[in-house]
C-alpha cells in the first residue's frame, strides 16, 4: 500500500480487537513519532495498554470499544499554530499506521482528558488523541461535500497535481465531518484555509497533510 492508497483506505475505526500492538509495531510507530516531534517541536506520545483513557460516558456514547492504545498530541501552549501542527503531523502517523495494517480514529472530545497518561510539562497541553490498534473492521467511507463547495477552482481548470491533492483533501477526516475548509490556487501554489469553528484548525492540518501527500506539492 502506498500513501495514496492509504489515504483512500483509511477510515475512522472505534471498535478494536483485544490484540496488543506488537513490539515491531510499537518500534515503527515510536520511530516515526520521534521524527515528527523533531520536525514539529511537538511532544506526541504513544501510550499503549491503557483502557482508562476511553473509559468514559462520552467514549461509550461514541461507541468506542477495546480502545487501549492511543497517540497523545501534546505541544507547547505558546505555539500559535499548535492545533494545525498537531493535525498535520498526527495525520502523517495515521497514514503510516494505515500502511502498517493498523486502524485509527481522531478523538478530540470523547475521551477522558484527565485520564490520559501523557506526560505533560508545565507549558504544555493535550490537544487531542488518536486511537490506534487492530480494528474490528476497516471503518466506513464518509460522505463528502461536492468539490465546488470545497474548492474555488473549477475542475476543468485544475492542474493534475492540484486535482490529486483536492481529491485527497476531500477524503480527510474532519470534526463531525463538517469539512469547513476551502482550497484555492494562487499561481502554482495551493492555499487551504479554514472557515472557523471548533477543532477546525486541527482539521486544517489534517487536510493539508493529505493534500501534500497526494499532490507532491507543499501548500500554505
Amino acid at each position: 500500500m502506498d500513501i495514496k492508497e492509504a489515504i483512500k483506505e483509511r477510515h475512522s475505526v472505534r471498535q478494536y480487537k483485544d490484540i496488543p500492538l506488537s513490539d515491531t509495531e510499537r518500534e515503527r510507530l515510536g520511530m516515526l513519532i520521534e521524527q515528527c516531534n523533531d520536525e514539529s517541536c511537538l511532544r506526541m506520545q504513544l501510550i499503549c495498554d491503557d483502557p482508562e483513557c476511553f473509559d468514559t460516558f462520552l467514549a461509550h456514547y461514541g461507541k468506542f470499544s477495546n480502545a487501549k492504545n492511543y497517540i497523545a498530541m501534546v505541544g507547547n501552549k505558546a505555539l500559535p499554530d499548535l492545533d494545525e501542527r498537531c493535525g498535520y503531523y498526527g495525520q502523517k502517523v495515521v497514514l503510516e499506521a494505515q500502511m502498517m495494517g493498523l486502524n485509527t480514529c481522531w478523538v478530540a472530545g470523547t475521551y477522558g482528558k484527565g485520564k490520559c497518561k501523557a506526560n505533560l510539562q508545565a507549558d504544555e497541553k493535550i490537544v487531542c488523541v488518536i486511537a490506534i490498534g487492530h480494528g474490528e473492521n476497516s471503518g466506513n467511507k464518509h460522505k463528502s461535500k461536492p468539490v465546488e463547495k470545497l474548492c474555488s477552482v473549477p475542475e476543468a481548470d485544475m492542474p493534475a497535481w492540484f486535482k490529486n491533492g483536492v481529491k485527497a483533501a476531500m477524503m480527510a477526516p474532519t470534526a463531525l465531518n463538517q469539512q469547513k475548509f476551502m482550497i484555492a490556487l494562487d499561481g502554482d501554489e495551493a492555499v487551504i484555509t479554514t472557515k472557523g469553528g471548533p477543532m477546525t484548525k486541527i482539521d486544517l492540518g489534517i487536510v493539508k497533510c493529505n493534500f501534500e501527500a497526494a499532490s507532491g506539492h507543499v501548500c500554505s
